[in-house]
Parts: C-alpha cells; structure tokens; sequence
C-alpha cells in the first residue's frame, strides 16, 4: 500500500489521538475492579445484556467485518449478504436461546472447559490448543488490517505499523482484562459506525443515489448477478461460484454455527453477563445491528468496484482488501476523513482485543492451569493471565505478515474456520443431544474432522482437488469436517462406554441438574421484550424479509 497515503490534517490526527487516550482511559478505570482471576477473565459475571450484546456483535466487527466484507462486497456483489443473514443471525439466534442456558447453568469459564466436562481430558486438551492457535492467527489478521490503515495514514512501514498496533490493544487488554475489552468494544461499536456511515453516504451520493449504484454495477464486468443473492445458485455460475447446497449447508449450517456457537471469543461475552437471562439475550441483542451491518460494508464494496478503476488487482494498492481505504482517500474530506480512520483503527482493536482475550483465558485456564501448575493461588493466575495476553499479542505479530500474504483476508479466515471450528461444532451438537455418545467418541470425532477439512484444503492448494473458488473449498471443507467428525462420533461410540448419566447432568439436552440453569425459567424472560424466543423469532424473521428485495 505504499502508493495510498490519506490526505489527513491536524484536526483527523486530533481524533484518533482523542480516540487513542480514551482506550487506555478505560483500561486504567477498569484495572480498579479487578480483585481476582474471574474479574479479569470474565469481568466478575457482572454486565448487564445491552453491554455484552453490543460487545459480542462489535467483537467481531473486526477486520473480518470492515475490510473483509468490504472486499467480497466488491468482488462477490450481494451474495456477500450470505455471510449475515443465512451466516450469522440465526446461528446467533440459535447460541441464545440453546446453548447459552448449557454454557452458563454449567458454570464453565470457557468452551473447551465444556468439552473436558462432557467428554475427557485429551478433547479438552485437543481443543484448547487449537482453540488458542486459531485465535493468535485470527489476531493477526486482524492487527495486519489495523498496520494497512496506520501505513496509509502515517507511511510507516507495515513492520513497524504491525508493532505499533499491537502495543496499543496489548495496554488496554493488560490492564483491564475482559471488562476493558468490553466497555471499549461497546465503545468502538459506535465509533465503527460514525466512520462507516459517512462512506456510504459519501459514496451513494456519488454515484447518484442507490438506482444509479445498480446501473453501474449492471454495466461492470461482474455485471446484474453482483445484485442478487440466490439467482444462479442452482449451479456455480454465480460471482461467488458456489450452489445453494453450499451456501446453506457449508456455510449457513456448519460454518457458521460453528463460529458463532462454539467461538470461545464470542460465548466470553455471554458468559461475563450477569445472570442467565441476559446470557442469553446477549447474541440475540447482537443479531439486530448485524441484520444492517451490510449496509456500511457490503454496499462500499460495491462503490468501491465502480468508482475505483483496476480495482481486484492480485497486488499493490489495488486488492480487493483495500476498498475501504480506497473509498476514504478518494470520499472523505479532513475531519470525517479522522472520523472514519478512527472507526477502522476502532474495528480492528476491538477483533483484536477479542481473539487476545480469548486466548489469554484458555491458556490460562484450559493449558497452564489444567495441565501444567495446578492448585495454585489465585493471584498466580491473574499473573500467568496477563503474561498470557503478551505472549499471544507477540504471536499476532508474527501471524499478522502470514495474514498479508492473502488478496482477500476473507478467505483466509474462512479456511481457518472449516478446520478449526466446523468439526467442533459437530462434536459439540452431537455430544450435546446425544448422551449415549462417549468421551473417546468427542476425541476421535474432532481430530479426524480436523484432519479430513485440512487434508481438503491441502489437496486445493496443490492442485489435487479443483473449485471454482477459495471460498466454494472453505464451504465444502467445512461440509466434510462436520459429516466426517458426526459420523466418527457414532462409530467410535458403539465401541467404547457412555459415560455415566451422573456425569453428564447440566451438559447434556434433557438431564439438567439441580446447579445449572438449563430448564430454570428466568423471571426476567416473562416479559416479553425480554424473551429469548421471542426476539429470536424477530431477528430470524427480519433476515428472511431482507433477503426479498436481493434475491
């Protein structure tokens, strides 16, 4: 990106250092209510749900959201809206008003801590560490994204744009654990959108309002199928060169269920929530905001193919992954121009600062505590917490060059997500409403899920097996990881023992136990407008209705 500098002033430098101070501010006043471990790792289950269900939402409008979306709204059209509506919502929908009541009534303090309950150590053991590799790697996308826009604004080199990044999410993590995570991602969620807003504005204005967006994305050679969702996806002749099999099954049903279900990054959210009925409204009061996400990424993407000449470059200042800087240089005048850099440094903080978060708690809880210093004071693992923190933000570093290595970062993170998180969520939906499936059975089922969905994507990179797309593999990658890991679950389970109903009270559909939640009815819940299900219901409604005018 050495040729797209942002032609920014003294007032947009005013902001984002305005923005910088008030970050650490709140990582400063969060560090006087930490007291113990769970203070720091799971902010003392104390938020309330419009906090945690603001934080969940902006923990993921990160460099996945923003540059991502952005990119595949330029080089996908309106299919990109796959990825909120059929892959998001109702997963969301579904983690609230399912598996949130299995989360929290059980008390655990991750979901690799679930495993190791429901199943035995080795999936427990199996699962933390992938667990903690996926997230060092997703930070690094994240921190890449964060070092493109600090390159643009300052000209610094990516290297030190990367480090300098990376100190700034470290500090405010370090200090403030989770609840400084999370007051700044409700923070960020709203200075995100006061930066995305005026680009679209911006942008729509420019090309003559919405009608003449879709008369110039008609005559670009993507052409008329850039405005449609489901037209050509009986075939692969479709922008994004999948079949509605795919779309529905590879990546509405495995992929994102298994992010949004299982993603210890998001469920540490719900699990800080102060009692059961807002642990379970937080990914549904998360789902409305992302219903409209699209509105300010997958439409600049769109701006961005019509208004930006030799846009989709494989290098250079023009990639896909560049949109949105792009659109900012050429739209934004100084003062809204440190407007919307404040809300791209914002995004990505707050990805960052999810998958660090993430991290530091499995490590410490499901690595150093469960296999390596046992039986340690408290304060021991508050330390180990916070050197954990700077142990995974250095890795970031590192997977931040790997992450720009990819035109499109898109489809990096759905590669990571077929292998990690599609075999755990068969693992884990099987395990969960099937309580003759055994512990050896939870193992075996994730390891080989694993392996079949990396022995894919493997055989995609050399030349073995042929898709359409990088995206079309991620989705059939992850169709394979859950068929296989569902089908070694029930193999390995008629040949090795059940584990005890005792055991399995509180973990399993249908044997809930006296301590846990699961078939507790809430108070709160009985009114209406606070009933899982029934906003639930709502957010699933609304993205079937938005679908409508895209279809």
């Amino acid at each position: 990106m050495s040729g797209l500098r942002l032609d920014v002033d003294f007032v947009d430098y005013l902001i984002l250092a305005i923005y910088f101070i008030t970050v650490l501010g709140v990582g400063f006043m969060a560090r006087r209510a930490i007291k113990n471990s769970s203070d720091f790792f799971l902010s003392g289950r104390s938020m309330p749900a419009w906090v945690t269900g603001l934080a969940f939402v902006s923990a993921n409008l990160g460099a996945l959201e923003i540059i991502g979306m952005a990119a595949n709204g330029a080089q996908y059209g309106m299919m990109t809206l796959h990825y909120y509506w059929v892959g998001a919502v109702p997963a969301m929908v579904f983690l609230g008003i399912v598996m949130m009541p299995f989360y929290y009534g059980s008390k655990v303090r991750s979901v690799p801590e679930f495993l190791r309950r429901r199943f035995n150590n080795p999936t427990h053991l199996f699962n933390a560490l992938s667990f903690a590799i996926a997230q060092v790697l997703i930070a690094g996308v994240n921190l890449y994204a964060l070092a493109l826009i600090l390159q643009a604004l300052l000209g610094w080199p990516l290297w030190l744009s990367i480090v300098i990044g990376a100190a700034i999410v470290l500090s405010y993590i370090t200090l403030g654990g989770l609840s400084s995570a999370i007051y700044n991602e409700v923070l960020q969620f709203f200075v995100i959108l006061a930066g995305l807003i005026p680009i679209t504005i911006i942008g729509l204005v420019k090309v003559g309002g919405w009608h003449g967006l879709v008369e110039k994305v008609q005559a670009s050679p993507i052409g008329d199928a850039a405005l449609h969702t489901f037209s050509g996806t009986g075939s692969t002749d479709n922008p994004l060169g999948a079949n509605w099999i795919g779309i529905i099954f590879g990546l509405g049903f495995v992929l994102s269920f298994g992010y949004w279900t299982t993603n210890f990054a998001e469920v540490q959210r719900a699990l800080s929530a102060k009692d059961m009925s807002a642990a379970r409204r937080t990914p549904i009061i998360g789902a409305f905001p992302k219903l409209l996400i699209p509105a300010v990424t997958v439409i600049p993407g769109l701006i961005a193919l019509v208004t930006v000449q030799g846009l989709g470059a494989e290098d250079g200042d023009l990639t896909y992954n560049n949109a949105i800087p792009l659109l900012m240089r050429d739209l934004l005048p100084n003062g809204v121009l440190g407007v919307a850099v404040t809300g791209l440094v914002a995004s990505f903080m707050a990805g960052m600062a999810a998958n660090v978060s993430g991290f530091n708690t499995v490590f410490t809880y499901d690595i150093w505590q469960s296999y390596i210093r046992k039986d340690r004071p408290d304060g021991y693992y508050l330390r180990v917490g916070r050197i954990a923190t700077i142990v995974g933000v250095i890795i970031g570093i590192g997977t931040a060059f790997i992450a720009a290595g990819f035109d499109n970062i898109m489809n990096y993170i759905q590669a990571l997500f077929s292998l990690f998180n599609a075999p755990l969520f068969a693992t884990f939906i099987v395990g969960m409403f099937w309580k003759r499936m055994s512990a050896w059975a939870g193992f075996w089922s994730l390891l080989l899920g694993f392996l079949a969905s990396l022995t894919l994507y493997l055989g995609y990179l050399g030349d073995v097996f042929t898709f359409n797309s990088d995206l079309e593999e991620s989705f059939w990658g992850a169709g394979l990881a859950f068929v296989t890991a569902v089908v070694v679950a029930i193999v390995v389970t008629l040949f090795t023992p059940s584990k005890p109903e005792d055991e399995l009270r509180g973990l399993v559909y249908g044997l809930a136990g006296p301590s846990t939640g699961v078939d507790v009815i809430v108070a709160a819940d009985k009114v209406w407008w606070r009933n899982p299900v029934l906003l639930g219901t709502i957010a699933v409604v609304l993205a079937v209705v938005l679908y409508i005018p895209f279809w």
